[in-house]
Formats: C-alpha cells, structure tokens, sequence
C-alpha cells in the first residue's frame, strides 16, 4: 500500500507539475515580469527625487540591496518555478492518494471531482478573500493571513467533506455552515489597498491564476486516481 500510494504521488506529481510550469510559462510569469517593471520602476523615481541629499546612503543601500539572490529571467527562473511546483504537487499528490485509500474513485474520471474539491478547498475558497498578488501591491500582516487561509482551507475540505459523503442532513447542513464561517469572519486587509500595478494587470493575473490552477488540480486529481487504479490493478 505504501509503495502504490508512493507511485501514485510521485507519477502524478511529476506530471501535474509539468503542467502547472507550462501554464505559469506561457501565461502567469510574463504577467509577474510585467509587474515587476513598475514596483521597480518606483524605486528608481524615488531615489532620483532624493539623490541630491541622500546620495552616499542611497548608494550605500542599493549596494546592499543588489546582493540578495533571485533567479534571473529565463531557464533559472523557469528551473527554479519547476522544483517548487513538483514539491507542491507531489506533496498534494500524496494527500489525495491517501484519501483514496479510505475512499477510492471506482473511475478515473471521478478523479476530476477530487480535483476540483482541491481546487475549491486550496485556491477558490482562500482566493475569495485573499486574491493573488502582484509585486508591489500592499498586503496585511502576513502572519494573520497565514491563519486566515489555513483556516479557510480546513472550513472548506471538513465542510466539503460533510456535504459529499455524508447521508445526514444535520451533517451536510454544518457542512454548509463550515464552509460560509471564513467569509463571515472576512480575510485581513491592508489598511489602504493600493498597487503600483494597473487594476486591469491586476485582474488579468487573478483569471490566469485561477485558472491556471483548476488546470493544474484537474490534471492531479486524473493522474493520481488514473496511477491509483493501474496500481489496484497490477
């Protein structure tokens, strides 16, 4: 059992992966690239203003500034999105291979429903409150809304839970209740909302974002129940 939930993780994660990277590629990355153009335009403006009083320390920081690491655009950036992206799904992958161990789809297509219930409880529910960010758009504390997104995503997969499988109504009905308490809560936000960014590049990245990861989860929720039933089978 563990070996077939191993490979159904490791297959699957591997190729759900390879299409989230793919998607980012060709659709999310050149909208980051875009932002990035204006959040580092704004430094630069800045420093010109005070360049003529601070110039010693504005060079001083920028020096400091320019030593700490990020991937340059191209195959680092593209290698270093790929790895990242293959943690995450294998991670996801082995989640669901081990909810199909108490409750296995008798078809592969009933894998997309697995999917979308984590597309639904990872990304829709949280996103709802919390939307994807550009660089260079204002945030609330990071701390409250780390809580605020890994308590909506239990609401949501307990409350899905209840409502898919089980056969009381009461449970189903606390179901539905677990999943509308994080939005009646509400998610933290910024005391101003503001972004260096144009709302409609704004708008554009959230629909790539969303989208791009119901791909993604569709694509893991076949794979693994599709990896899962060959390893039933063999």
């Amino acid at each position: 059992m563990i070996k077939r939930i191993a490979q159904t993780a490791g297959f699957s994660g591997l190729l759900a992966a390879i299409v989230l990277t793919l998607l980012q590629s060709l659709w999310v990355t050149p909208l980051i690239l875009e932002a990035e153009t204006y959040e580092n335009a704004e430094p630069a403006a800045e420093a010109m203003a005070e360049h003529s009083h601070e110039a010693g320390a504005a060079a001083h920081e920028h020096s400091h500034d320019g030593e700490a690491w990020s991937p340059q655009d191209g195959w680092q950036r593209l290698l270093s999105t790929g790895l990242a992206n293959l943690v995450v799904a294998v991670g996801f992958a082995l989640m669901l291979a081990g909810l199909f161990t108490l409750r296995a789809p008798g078809k592969t297509w009933q894998g997309l429903l697995w999917g979308l219930a984590g597309f639904a409880t990872f990304v829709l529910a949280p996103t709802s409150g919390l939307p994807p960010e550009l660089p260079g758009t204002a945030a609330a504390d990071l701390l409250l809304r780390q809580y605020w997104w890994v308590g909506t995503a239990v609401a949501t997969a307990a409350g899905l839970g209840l409502i898919a499988f089980s056969r009381n109504w009461l449970l189903r009905i606390l179901g539905v209740v677990l999943l509308a308490i994080p939005h009646l809560i509400g998610a933290p936000q910024p005391e101003v909302h503001e972004s260096l960014a144009p709302e409609s590049l704004e708008q554009r990245f959230i629909i790539a974002s969303l989208v791009t990861n119901a791909l993604f989860w569709s694509a893991l929720g076949l794979a693994a129940a599709w990896f899962y039933g060959r390893g039933r089978n063999a």
